[in-house]
């Protein structure tokens, strides 16, 4: 974003213009959508990880998204630096994308060589004061390798400024700022703004709650690009493609509110989808302080937006009292969780120390874990350089080339880093789809609270330590606080532990100024640790009760079989199903078959099983030393047919009432055109896995409501969302991020939604 807007609009409190998990391009847009992996924060596969947002297409076959929806804005890094950063933190934390500088050709000035220099674009080449094409391609290739995504900071509304004589740029172009002439795209006076459309002779903007002057005029003498021009749009979506077509996944798109809402539309229309399926991401700089038109809530058809409100009121709350954080949502005046990309400062807001920043200390921290803690929008953690004057440089040679980054120095603030605001990420992960619960305050500086039964954390950002018995909505066992240790590939904890009892109960003390988050993906301390009783006694039955049979029975193909089991667990324990026959590891441990938690306390896998078979099989849970535990009494016995569902409970013991299956009923209002279908696509297995090809096929019957009944596993929680396929076989999926529902012990749920 240009240099110094908040000066030059008085209207928009925030500063300067403004610009993923999440939002949606023009009306097909949806967020790019990531493949159900478990990397999470220990750098390792787990099982148990929560589904991400959906993945359509086909991956690449040397990489896949890692499933995270946290953006780490690595702002004015190096190409080279990015690629490093993505390798060594970014995707063993499990950050889901990075956002990284504008990548065109820019404006090279002679002397000093501010920040703002890359936000005055002089040709759509991607050699930049960041690094080479080549470069560029590279650190795409880098992170996506390491499951990151990739998201360009993107600026189309304009070109140099008018006000700039230099005709020097970092990738060598061709161009004029004053005769409107930049050769390499190449655009002419005609295809910028003049006067009219702009009602101002001298082409400025004079009141910035007018439509015209905003998205007409210059915007601080920068060249205003003709958007409704045919031509500039092709120009633009060139650019956009020519990213995108280098494995590009989104955009960040500057001084949106500057670029009418249906020249943006056509812009993205012309989008290619990404290398990892589905359309990009959009997110779009619209500063707040306009209604109608230019309001956020305007942008909304075009993608998510950037929530600079939600900044500011972090900064009030964390410099007054964070116990009103318990309704912290759209009811503040933010806009919805599914269209907000939120944050706590970026690069605007830090210089103009309008929000926290680093410089905050403590609490700069602490808003980061509660970012990434509550169930609001898309998060960013922003690591930049720190700025002593508005306009510097990022640490750069004498010919303005940004050098490689280095955490170690003064220089260069890497909150990607802070191990506590890291570790959330993963914390973050794990507790996607469950909703804010367990909530304590003391009425002033100190929280906690849960997400479902998956994680919880406590913030105290008081100058005094609380020590409180909490309520935590997690199983019993002893829990790595991975705000202050690792949790290490063998499952052991580098830092302190927390015991939660049999009722879910912990004893903490949190430090003044500091915080304890627990998730039940982190793997429990395994040495010298506080140990927590069990909920149960142990079955004493471990081998099966019949030896396996000498030769497997006669079959005829291959069937699915889909078993569900309703298991509590405690941290660090996985649930397995193991048989008689060999698709079921021949009663091997070892060789038995891992289920998803993903609908816990229901752990679910579907299996390959020779059709028209009879077999045997039992549950075993494994911890995370490798002890194996079977449920007692006789083995299961199915016979496999032509393929079904197999419900089971641990032991066969009641789950308190509950049925091991709920009827959903989704309900979806879309209307559309001949040869087009509805379908829902979700985590559960029943609703494809989120494998568009396994998608649930609605029925127009109620038209233009589209219906279906799915049975889901009981008492658990799932994501999902609405796609479109036409008669050619192309998928659309609806933007914004997924929906989540939940099911009960019994009974039905109706889930009635609009098309996004």
């Amino acid at each position: 974003m240009p240099k110094l807007i908040r000066h030059a609009a008085p209207d928009e409190s925030a500063g300067p213009d403004e610009a993923g998990p999440a939002g949606a391009g023009p009306a097909r847009s949806a967020r790019a959508r990531r493949a159900p992996l478990g990397l999470l924060a220990t750098g390792v596969l787990l099982a148990g990880a929560v589904l991400p947002i959906a993945f359509q297409g086909t991956a690449q076959a040397a990489a896949t998204p890692n499933g995270g929806d946290v953006i780490a804005n690595l702002f004015e890094w190096n190409w080279n630096s990015v690629a490093a950063e993505c390798t060594t933190v970014l995707g063993p934390k499990g950050y889901g994308a990075v956002q990284v500088a504008p990548p065109a050709d820019s404006i090279k000035l002679n002397g000093a060589h501010p920040w703002w220099e890359v936000y005055q674009p002089v040709s759509y080449g991607l050699n930049s004061r960041m690094g080479t094409e080549a470069q560029f391609k590279a650190m795409v290739t880098t992170c996506h390798n390491a499951g990151v995504k990739v998201y360009a900071d993107a600026v189309i509304n304009h070109t140099a400024g008018v006000n700039q004589s230099s005709t020097s740029s970092y990738g060598g172009a061709s161009f004029s700022p004053t005769g409107y002439t930049y050769n390499n795209i190449p655009y002419s006076r005609s295809d910028f703004h003049g006067s009219p459309p702009c009602p101002n002779a001298d082409l400025s903007i004079n009141d910035w709650n007018n439509v015209t002057q905003v998205q007409e005029c210059q915007l601080l003498s920068l060249s205003d690009l003709n958007t409704e021009s045919d031509y500039v749009r092709g120009k633009i979506s060139g650019y956009l493609n020519s990213m995108v077509d280098s494995g590009v996944d989104g955009f960040r798109v500057d001084a949106a509110k500057h670029i009418a809402q249906a020249d943006m539309a056509n812009i993205l229309s012309r989008v290619h989808d990404t290398t990892w399926g589905g359309r990009p991401y959009i997110y779009q700089e619209i500063f707040p302080g306009s209604g109608g038109q230019l309001a956020p809530s305007a942008f909304e058809g075009n993608g998510s937006v950037l929530e600079f409100t939600y900044a500011y009121k972090l900064k009030d709350q964390f410099n007054g009292n964070i116990a009103n954080l318990k309704t912290f949502g759209q009811s503040w005046g933010l806009e919805p969780s599914d269209k907000s990309a939120v944050m706590v400062t970026n690069h605007d807001l830090e210089r103009d120390q309008t929000t926290l920043t680093y410089n905050s200390g403590a609490k700069y921290n602490l808003a980061h874990i509660f970012e990434l803690a509550w169930n609001y929008g898309t998060p960013q953690v922003y690591s930049g350089f720190r700025f002593a004057n508005k306009d510097d440089s990022p640490p750069a040679d004498a010919n303005g080339y940004v050098t490689d980054v280095n955490c170690s120095n003064s220089t260069w603030t890497c909150t990607d880093r802070n191990q506590g605001i890291a570790n959330m990420v993963g914390w973050h992960n794990a507790a996607r789809g469950q909703s804010v619960a367990n909530w304590w305050d003391n009425g002033g500086n100190a929280i906690a609270f849960s997400r479902g039964s998956r994680a919880w954390v406590a913030i105290n950002n008081s100058a005094a330590a609380v020590t409180q018995t909490f309520t935590t909505g997690l199983a019993a066992g002893a829990y790595c606080d991975v705000i202050h240790g690792d949790v290490t590939a063998a499952g052991a904890c580098t830092g302190t532990t927390v015991t939660v009892d049999a009722s879910g109960k912990a004893t903490a003390t949190v430090a003044a100024g500091d915080a304890v988050a627990l998730y039940a993906q982190a793997p429990p301390c395994t040495t010298d640790c506080p140990t927590a009783p069990p909920t149960t006694t142990p079955p004493t039955t471990t081998p099966p009760t019949t030896q396996p049979p000498t030769s497997p029975p006669p079959s005829s193909g291959t069937v699915s079989e889909t078993f569900n089991e309703y298991r509590t667990t405690v941290t660090g324990q996985n649930v397995f199903v193991v048989g008689s026959i060999p698709a079921l590891g021949s009663w091997a441990p070892g060789s038995a078959v891992p289920l998803s938690s993903a609908g816990y306390p229901t752990w679910s896998t579907t299996v390959g099983l020779p059709a028209n078979t009879a077999f045997e099989y039992k549950y075993i849970v494994k911890d995370a030393a490798g002890n194996v535990t079977w449920e007692s009494g006789a083995n299961h016995s199915a016979d496999s047919g032509s393929g079904g569902t197999l419900n089971d409970t641990w032991n066969g013991a009641s789950t308190t009432g509950t049925s091991t299956s709920v009827n959903v009923d989704f309900t979806e209002n879309k209307t559309t055109v001949y040869g087009q279908n509805v379908f829902v696509v979700g985590s559960a297995t029943a609703l494809g896995s989120w494998d568009p090809t396994a998608a649930v096929a609605l029925s127009s019957a109620g038209y233009p409501n589209w219906s279906a009944g799915v049975t889901l596993p009981a008492n658990s929680a799932f994501e999902y969302k609405y796609i479109v396929k036409d008669a050619a076989g192309n998928v659309t999926w609806e933007s914004g991020a997924n929906r989540s529902g939940t099911t009960g012990a019994s009974g039905s749920v109706s889930l009635n939604d609009t098309w996004k």
